[in-house]
Parts: structure tokens; sequence; C-alpha cells
């Protein structure tokens, strides 16, 4: 990294004044997928595979195959982008400090209360007379231990702590990175390129050798194995486009991304069609296997990626371009964002528990379970940062 510290441009790099006011486009794109992950909670057993009791429409199918394909690789991305110049800010115990009390300590809490809570309604539709105590006491002592969304918090975690130590290592590590977001300004397709390229060969080689399901599992703590390089590349690439000159790079409100959202929802079109090409061929012609062929989860893989990074281009590029300023309906939800993440869990899954009885259309379900999963979370999200103290977690 020697030549890398030295050069002209990452010295223009390190000279550049960080922009000190929130990002309206960014804030308002972070609360969205939060409701995102809501309406991927809400719609899971409506779907064709769904456990709602034969309730299931097929527009869900295809809901779930966009949302899995790049929210959370998404969320890692934005969670990644303002990492770098806290690092410069911040000593490293208080950056240690802040970090454990803003994910390590709901995660705690949460693997101990509100995710027992939210699969004890799983639990009671497969065996009626449990209890709750006998159900929390085997959940953490025999297991399995599910972390529902909160997985996200620990890997999160420990991204920010490996950021940590590779910036105190060398704090130009990502400034290479940074320079091909200077030139995304002008050029997002070749920035859009190198996400595409990083990405393939860190998910598609994983993927061929772990498969779509097995997670790694520690107790709570859990992750996909095939997505956590996957994870880490969207998270770190996140930290180089936010290591500096922010407002002259690739997510420039006056960049040429801003300017061509219809282009990328175009892009995003071409690699989902040909997910669901792939899944057609796995159920029609392969007889839907428990293990597919390389050649397969290769090329599934390579379109996952394709899709996963337009999306993000073209969610991006709608923000930057019609959300900078003004009023938003998501703007009253922003400060809430992160406690309703945290909390609907256990909301949408008891509230599928009890719609699963009524005879209702798939359609309804689910909209029942995301309207009500979304006012309660935010009501109890609002009634907990009244708590002192617990706006600096929430």
């Amino acid at each position: 990294m020697t030549s890398i510290s030295h050069s002209p441009a990452t010295a223009e790099i390190r000279a550049a004044p960080k922009a000190t006011t929130r990002n309206a486009a960014l804030d308002r794109a972070r609360t969205f997928l939060t409701l995102v992950v809501v309406i991927h909670h809400a719609v899971i057993p409506y779907t064709y595979f769904g456990d709602a009791g034969g309730k299931s429409w097929l527009g869900f199918d295809a809901v779930i195959l966009a949302t899995d394909s790049f929210f959370m690789a998404m969320f890692f991305f934005l969670s990644g982008l303002f990492v770098w110049p806290s690092f410069a800010h911040k000593a490293p115990p208080i950056f240690l400090r802040d970090r454990l009390l803003r994910l390590g300590l709901p995660f705690a809490i949460a693997a101990f209360t509100t995710i027992p809570i939210a699969y004890y309604a799983v639990a009671l539709r497969q065996q009626p007379d449990i209890d709750f105590a006998a159900f929390w006491w085997k959940t953490i002592t025999v297991g399995p231990w599910p972390s529902g969304p909160i997985w996200f918090v620990w890997v999160l975690l420990a991204f920010d702590l490996s950021a940590s130590v590779l910036y105190r290592l060398s704090p130009t590590l990502v400034d290479p990175i940074n320079r091909l977001s200077l030139r995304g300004y002008d050029r997002p397709a070749e920035f859009f390129l190198f996400l595409l390229a990083i990405t393939a060969v860190v998910y598609i080689p994983a993927r061929v050798h772990y498969g779509p399901g097995y997670w790694f599992e520690f107790g709570p703590f859990s992750v996909q194995a095939s997505r956590v390089l996957l994870y880490a590349a969207y998270f770190f690439i996140g930290a180089g486009v936010g290591a500096a000159n922010f407002d002259r790079g690739v997510l420039s409100a006056d960049g040429r991304l801003a300017k061509s959202s219809s282009g990328w929802v175009i892009a995003t079109l071409i690699p989902y069609c040909l997910l669901w090409v792939l899944i057609y061929i796995k159920r029609a012609i392969l007889g839907n296997p428990l293990l597919l062929p390389d050649w397969y989860e290769a090329s599934y893989g390579l379109f996952f990626v394709a899709f996963s990074a337009a999306i993000l281009f073209a969610i991006l590029a709608y923000f930057l371009r019609f959300k900078q300023s003004g009023w938003s309906v998501l703007d009253p939800m922003q400060g809430d964002a992160y406690g309703i993440f945290l909390v609907h869990y256990p909301i949408v899954l008891w509230l599928q528990y009890w719609l699963f009885d009524f005879d209702l259309p798939a359609i309804v379900k689910a909209a029942v379970a995301f309207v009500l999963t979304v006012a309660l979370s935010w009501a109890a999200t609002a009634a907990l940062r009244k708590i002192p103290g617990a706006t600096r977690v929430l």
C-alpha cells in the first residue's frame, strides 16, 4: 500500500473535506429498505412454498425472489458508507463502545427475548400444548436457537470491528475504491461492472460449494454460508465509496447515476427474468431435485449478483434524483427505522399465527400483516425511544 499512500490521487482523497450534513436521499433509501424487510416477512407464508394452510399468491413469489436477492446486501452497502470517516473522528475505544451499544446490546437483548417470542408462534403450530418457559429454555440450552433477521446486527458488528482494525493498519486501504467512485460520477457503469465482478468472484464459488440454503450457526450467531463474503464485499465497497469526496463520487446527487434512474430499472429486469428462467428449468426440466448441478448454481449465482448490483443502482438513482429535498412520506419514520427492524419480527409472526385460521385470500392476509406490523412495531419503537438513554441504542 506504500505506493498508494503517496500517490497524488490519494493525497487529494485525504485532504478533501467530509460532508457534515445528513444525506436525505440515503436516509430515505435506508427507511425504504426497512419497509422492504417488513414486506418480505409479511408475505413469505403466502408464497407457493409457504406454510399458510394453502393460502398463496404467485405474485408474492415474485416479491420474495426480488427482495431476497438484494435487500440485505444493500443494507450492508449503506452501513459501510460512513464507517471509514468515522474512524478518523473517533478513537478506537469510543468507536468500540458505540458499536457495542448500538449493535451488540440490541442483538443480545433480542436473542434472549424477541426472537424466542417470535418463534414460539411457529412452535405452537407444531406443538399447541408447549409452554413458553419450556420452549424458551430449550431454545437457549439445547437449540436450535434461530436468530431471525437480527443475524444482520451481529454480522454488521463483526464487519465494523474488522474495518476498524484494517483502518488502523492502513487508512488508505479503500482509496482505490474511492477513486473508482470518483470516476463513477461520470461513468457509473464502470463502477457497476466493478461491483458485479467482485461480488461474482466471492459469491459464485461459495454458492456452488455450500449451496443456497446452508447456514453457519453457533447458538444465535448465524449467517448464510454462501453469502457472508458477498455481504462483506458490499460493506467494504460501501466503505470505499464513502471514504472521501462523497459529493463528487458515484453517489453524487449531480452525477450521472442520479440522472439515469430509468435505465437502471431496465437493467434489473434482464437478470431478474433470467432467474425465473432458471427456476422454471429447475422445476419443469430438472424435476426440482434436492441437489442441483454446479452449472445451475453458478448460473443462478451470476444472475443473482447481477440483479443485486443493478437494483442497488436503480434504487439509489431514484432516491438521489427525486428524494434529495422536500418532504417524503418516509421522513416521519426515519428516526424509528432501526427500532422497527429490531422489533417487527415477533409482531409479524404472531399476526400470521392469528390470521392462519381465517378464511381470507392470501393478498388480504399479507396486507393485514404488513400494515399492522408497521403500525405496531413503529408504535413500540416510539415508546421504547422515550426510555432515558434509549435513543443512543435505537
